[in-house]
């Protein structure tokens, strides 16, 4: 339905594809992976509104596929007085209420057959969008999210994640031959986001969805396109299936990899001798020998094996501080309460020690941010800060902590920097170079936003650290380091987070919102919380033996020992199997 051919394009200061290709069909859902900032989201649009861009190569869309969308970003945009079921049913409802008008027209009008022809068309939309059906539909649909509660509330009541859903909904019932989806996961509670398996896992049609959410990645795709360093790569099965032919060829790549370096390091030695040799010795036949070989050594330096979708550079976040509190009480919350329109928390007490790292947990419209707000900005009579406190915070907001007006170079001279130099070098760590330095804050993508944060919160050595939602938008190998940096902190982390896998990696325990207050649980209960209710046992035993065996694979590689990892590899495709 969709094929793409030898796509290219770029913008004046980055080349986003060269040469792409790929195809989409009828009953795929497909997720589409790649680094931030690679062009994902200008890749989509450029499939919904091909006539903006000057793009080179062919992009063949059938002209009559119909096209949805769901954007990343929610903004309700209807009257206040408008219902859940108001809302997903508008194109139902309008349909419906043109043939109720039309009926009345045919009482009266003079041109029947006018007025035929025009029912005739309304009745046909009806039908094409399943109108007969429509109310039962939506009734389904609500109730495998879990929201039918929310059926008769008004839009302008539902929280943030709760919208995001209700948009997919909508987009479903409107029977596209393709819906697109840009990171509908960002900010899901885990119910939610469980909510959001189930509605793409029974959805028929064929889905395009950018996420970088492991959990979806696992249980909802059956075809993957990865968009990586100007090329795209595309693979028929799982995301769990995928990242074994990455492991796979990474091995594979490994080894060849280390044949070429001996064979250019005996070349070198060769050509240090010829040269020592033409010191003393001039005749011609020396000078060819050591030109042939230095020739050699070039096709062997241009031939090195380039993998961009195997090894993917990570970016080195680090975390340090300036110095370490003794073990004693950082943050102390004691009695607060929290209310907007109704009560949201009442009588919240905990404790935060110098080194602990505590995830909050809770459905989304809790007042998890708010209070991770106040206890930054530390002027909330419940909510007590050690003087040796020094902290940064992560906003879910990210207008909060970046000036959309500013230039990536400025935002960092004006958190402290001395010299662009000095900003170049840091930020290289964080995958920011060349010309994106000079880009606006308000241009870049929400991963990069994100990472900016980061680089931020980094920068400022504090010793506690409040992060909301801080792997919202970013793409895998990025969380996988924020993991790695937060194992490695000395401080005290408070997090707000709905990515399961950050938590049971990251956090020692969790503060979980509980009947409008907060309460401690350890990790061991928290994970078999979330198991019991989405996984079996079984599966959870299985993804462990599964992570187990490819660490093994990591130490192995690291030691260089192929044949071990290959052994290990056999091992990890039977597990694979199991989940």
């Amino acid at each position: 339905m969709i094929k793409v051919e030898n796509l290219s394009f770029s913008f004046p200061q980055k080349e986003l594809y060269k040469d792409i290709s790929f195809t989409l069909e009828e009953g795929q859902h497909c997720a589409f992976i790649g680094t931030n900032g690679s062009g994902k989201s200008t890749l989509i649009d450029i499939l919904i509104d091909p006539e903006r861009y000057l793009f080179e190569g062919k992009l063949e869309i059938d002209p009559t596929c119909k096209i949805g969308y769901v954007s990343q970003f929610s903004q309700v945009d209807k009257p206040k007085e408008t219902t859940v079921f108001e809302y997903i049913g508008e194109a139902f409802i309008k349909i419906q209420d043109e043939i109720t008008s039309i009926y009345a027209e045919m009482e009266t009008t003079s041109d029947m057959d006018s007025v035929l022809e025009k029912l005739q068309f309304a009745l046909d939309a009806f039908d094409s969008i399943g109108g007969d059906d429509f109310e039962s539909s939506i009734n389904r649909k609500l109730n495998l999210a879990n929201l039918m509660k929310l059926r008769d509330v008004k839009v302008s009541d539902l929280s943030g994640g709760e919208f995001k859903l209700i948009q997919v909904m909508k987009e479903m019932l409107n029977s596209p031959d393709l819906l697109i989806m840009d990171e509908p996961d960002v900010f899901l509670d885990f119910e939610n986001l469980n909510a959001l398996k189930k509605l793409i896992n029974a959805h028929k049609g064929m889905l395009l969805v950018v996420t970088h959410n492991r959990y979806l990645l696992n249980h909802c795709f059956n075809k993957i396109i990865h968009l990586e360093n100007m090329e795209l790569q595309e693979f028929e099965g799982r995301y769990i299936e995928y990242n074994f032919s990455l492991l796979q060829t990474k091995i594979e790549l490994q080894e060849l990899a280390i044949a070429e370096e001996e064979e250019i390091e005996r070349n070198e030695n060769i050509i240090d001798h010829l040269r020592a040799i033409a010191t003393y010795n001039s005749e011609a036949s020396r000078g060819r020998a050591l030109k042939a070989r230095v020739k050699v050594q070039e096709r062997l330096e241009a031939r090195r094996i380039k993998a961009p979708f195997v090894n993917i550079k990570q970016p080195d976040i680090t975390f340090g501080l300036d110095h370490e509190i003794e073990d004693t009480t950082v943050v102390n919350v004691h009695d607060y309460s929290l209310a907007f329109d109704e009560l949201l928390l009442e009588h919240v007490n905990f404790e935060i020690q110098s080194t602990d790292k505590v995830a909050i947990i809770g459905p989304n419209g809790t007042g998890k941010t708010t209070l991770l707000r106040e206890i930054f900005k530390n002027n909330h009579e419940s909510i007590k800060i050690n003087a040796d406190v020094k902290m940064a915070y992560l906003s879910q907001l990210q207008g909060e902590t970046l000036k959309d007006s500013n230039t990536i170079m400025d935002e960092f001279i004006d958190a402290g920097f001395k010299t662009y130099d000095e900003v170049r070098s840091y930020l290289l760590h964080y995958g920011f170079e060349g010309e994106i330095l000079d880009q606006k804050i308000e241009s870049l993508s929400g991963g990069e936003k994100n990472m900016l944060q980061l680089a931020k919160v980094s920068a400022s050595k504090a010793n506690v650290l409040l992060l909301d939602e801080p792997t919202s938008h970013l793409d895998i190998y990025t969380q996988i380091a924020l993991e790695k940096a937060i194992e490695d902190y000395k401080g005290a982390i408070l997090m707000v987070s709905h990515d399961f896998y950050s938590v049971v990696n990251g956090m020692d325990y969790v503060l979980i919102i509980d009947d409008k207050t907060i309460r401690k649980m350890s990790m061991r209960k928290f994970r078999q919380m979330i198991y019991e209710s989405h996984f079996n046992k079984d599966y959870l035993e299985t993804e462990q033996k599964k992570k187990s065996v490819e660490m093994k694979i990591e130490s192995a590689l690291k030691d260089k020992n192929f044949e071990l990892a290959k052994v290990l590899v056999d091992e990890l495709e039977e597990i694979i199997k199991l989940l």
